[in-house]
């Protein structure tokens, strides 16, 4: 039984994460300084802005995931938001490095792009939005997820070490789904996302491919669902709100603004899961 770390395991997204490698059989333990209410899997608190405590809870691992941040721009001072995030990221694949794991999956952020936490109302220079789209956060939680990324190449370099870094979507929980009426008729809700979102259940299979996938380097993927969270066609929600960027290649009635092409080669992941399964339109 390989061993697996997951930091953040007991956030919204790393319930979802924990619980998809304890069903496929992985020895798991969740670090994070909250412990779950209803535990799946050995938890250990730690804080992983010291890098021994970092060492300390990947003895013995084979792979590392590592979900535990500050969750988004603004909630705390931007100089807190930074530190906490580069260094705790810094420390776990530094350590992991260390102790000779060799694969690794990292949270980065669509916020990377700096359209979700702008306030100069920037907006993308193309859609969908793949990974070679420019990274332009106006603030330290956007820059944070391109200081992590780069933490990644380096790593890589000098090790050798697989790091996959998640770029992810509005992320949403299945109870979540019972807010989506409140907004899927709205052109001008959810603007600076792109109208994005991505199931937990999905992100945590994306991690499950990321881990389990040979060969990948150090690389960026967007993770997002294949449809936006809107009952309105992308095209029609792009003419309302950015009418003047750019739409490349084939875009389907409802596709997705935030592109999950490349995730979907190099991992063979397909999101599963879509709002319209969950909500009952009117």
């Amino acid at each position: 039984m390989k061993k697996v770390v997951i930091t953040g395991g007991t956030g919204l997204l790393g319930r979802s994460v924990v619980y998809e490698f304890v069903q496929a059989g992985y020895d798991v333990v969740n670090v994070d300084r909250v412990k779950p209410s209803q535990p799946e899997a050995q938890n250990v608190t730690a804080d992983l802005t010291n890098l021994g405590e970092a060492y300390g809870v990947l003895q013995g691992a084979d792979a590392v995931v590592h979900l535990a941040a500050i969750p988004q721009a603004y909630i705390f001072p931007n100089e807190v938001t930074f530190e906490n995030n580069v260094m705790t990221t810094y420390n776990i694949l530094e350590a992991a490095a260390g102790l000779g794991i060799q694969k690794a999956v990292i949270a980065s952020s669509e916020s990377s792009y700096g359209i979700c936490f702008s306030r100069q109302n920037l907006e993308p220079q193309y859609v969908p939005i793949d990974e070679e789209h420019p990274q332009l956060p106006e603030e330290s939680y956007g820059l944070s997820k391109i200081v992590n990324e780069q933490t990644a190449d380096m790593i890589h370099r000098r090790t050798g070490m697989q790091v996959v870094s998640l770029r992810l979507g509005n992320v949403i929980a299945p109870e979540m789904y019972a807010n989506f009426p409140d907004f899927i008729h709205d052109p001008m809700q959810r603007t600076t996302i792109l109208w994005s979102y991505i199931d937990t259940r999905d992100v945590a299979a994306a991690c499950m491919k990321a881990i389990e996938t040979d060969g990948l380097g150090s690389v960026a993927l967007n993770i997002a669902s294949d449809e936006t969270s809107m009952d309105i066609p992308s095209r029609e929600l792009m003419k309302t709100v950015y009418p003047n960027v750019d739409i490349r290649g084939n875009l389907s009635e409802y596709g997705t603004l935030l592109s999950n092409e490349k995730a979907k080669k190099l991992l063979n992941w397909q999101p599963l899961h879509q709002w319209r399964d969950y909500v009952k339109l009117k």
